[in-house]
């Protein structure tokens, strides 16, 4: 049951009622108001404050202002008067039928607010929508103008260039007749009146000589044709004599990589070394080259792949940690007394990185692996502790 407050004070004018409630340490996300013209509800569980009121007030022109642990109501009255007290005494039924009016009331208030903001969103976008399909209809007319307006200036261009195509022919062919008529005999020119229709044919004889001749003028001046040649390719030679189809490209590139390698640098416990001294100088990547190429050099040490893990997991590398991590742990089969310390090792890896990657069961799995190679580990219990706490939610994970 709510807790009623009764510490509140009220003051008034003949046009406002001001109302101060305290909030009781209640963060203001809280609390819940519910007013109506002649109704006022402030809900802060536990507490609970309400007013069937002396007057109707105006709830539109009302005002709530809630903060620094009080809430402050300004309520702006219908009728300019005083009231003789703040509340006014109804029976219980009357309350109970006010408040379900007022819960009413502002159920349907806060329908119509929803209703109106739904349809205020629909015009916005139908108004946008108009706009944008308006704004790309003038940029279609725009470019079909400009379309238009090009195909016009080249229609006139190309009307032009024909009427100078047109007139240079008409000219070159006046003067190629004014060159063929002055080149005739002159006993030709006199006798051209007096030319009757059996003499036509030498005529036509002469022009036909003069066609061939001028068509043999034409083809001396066609360059000769091209002279043969003859192009050397040189293919690129294969070490591997194998159609592309059966070779293994990769394999194949690896192998031309080894063959320029010294012998130590072939020998995969000195690069063993040489990245462990990488790691602890905090070169990491060149600590992952090394390890890399005595991997390509010999799969079966689990040694590699553990430190490799390790490097990876100081490069936050996570994923690739966990492969090397699992890939160790599999070449460290069977479990023997011998292999313990690698194992270890390859447990404790392994759950780091599950355990970076917020995996915290399958990481626990792996500490408690490594808690069952050595039990006298205090650090190691300790941080498997730690992981049990986060996954049973006592411990905020970081």
């Amino acid at each position: 049951m709510p807790l009623t407050v009764r510490d509140y004070t009220w003051t008034q004018s003949e046009s406002t009622v001001y109302i101060s409630v305290p909030l009781k340490g209640i963060k203001t996300t809280n609390v819940d108001v519910i007013c109506t013209d002649e109704y006022l509800k402030v809900s802060f569980p536990p507490f609970l404050f309400e007013a069937f009121l002396f007057g109707e007030i105006d709830e539109e022109k009302s005002e709530a202002k809630i903060g620094s642990g009080v809430a402050v109501f300004t309520l702006q009255k219908k009728k300019h008067e005083v009231w003789e007290k703040l509340f006014t005494t109804l029976d219980k039924e009357r309350q109970r039928q006010m408040r379900e009016q007022a819960i009413v009331k502002v159920q349907n208030k806060a329908e119509e607010k929803s209703k109106a903001k739904a349809t205020r969103i629909q015009q916005e976008k139908k108004f946008a929508l108009e706009t944008m399909m308006k704004l790309e209809k003038e940029e279609r007319e725009r470019i079909q103008k400009m379309k238009d307006e090009e195909c016009l200036r080249a229609t006139a261009e190309l009307e032009v260039w024909r009427e100078t195509q047109r007139r240079t022919a008409e000219e070159t062919q006046k003067r190629s007749r004014s060159t063929t008529h002055d080149n005739k005999p002159d006993h030709q020119k006199t006798q051209r009146v007096n030319i009757t229709s059996a003499v036509k044919p030498l005529h036509n004889t002469a022009n036909t000589a003069t066609d061939q001749k001028n068509s043999k003028q034409k083809y001396k001046d066609l360059p000769a044709p091209r002279s043969a040649g003859c192009i050397q390719i040189s293919f690129t030679p294969r070490v591997f004599p194998t159609a592309l189809r059966e070779s293994r490209v990769p394999e194949e590139e690896e192998l031309d990589e080894l063959k320029d390698l010294t012998d130590e640098e072939r020998d995969p416990d000195w690069l063993k070394e040489k990245a462990d001294k990488f790691f602890l100088a905090g070169n990491y990547q060149a600590a992952v080259n090394a390890y890399s190429l005595a991997i390509k050099l010999n799969r079966k040490i689990p040694a590699l792949f553990s430190n490799r893990a390790a490097c990876h997991l100081k490069m936050r590398n996570l994923h690739k940690a966990l492969e090397d991590s699992s890939r160790a742990l599999e070449l460290l089969t069977p479990a023997v007394p011998a292999n313990a310390p690698a194992r270890l090792k390859a447990h404790v890896r392994r759950g780091t990185a599950f355990c970076e990657l917020e995996l915290y069961v399958e990481g626990l799995q792996d500490y408690q692996a490594a808690v069952k190679i050595d039990p006298e580990n205090t650090a190691l219990q300790a941080d498997t502790e730690k992981i049990r706490q986060i996954i049973q939610g006592s411990t905020p994970s970081s």
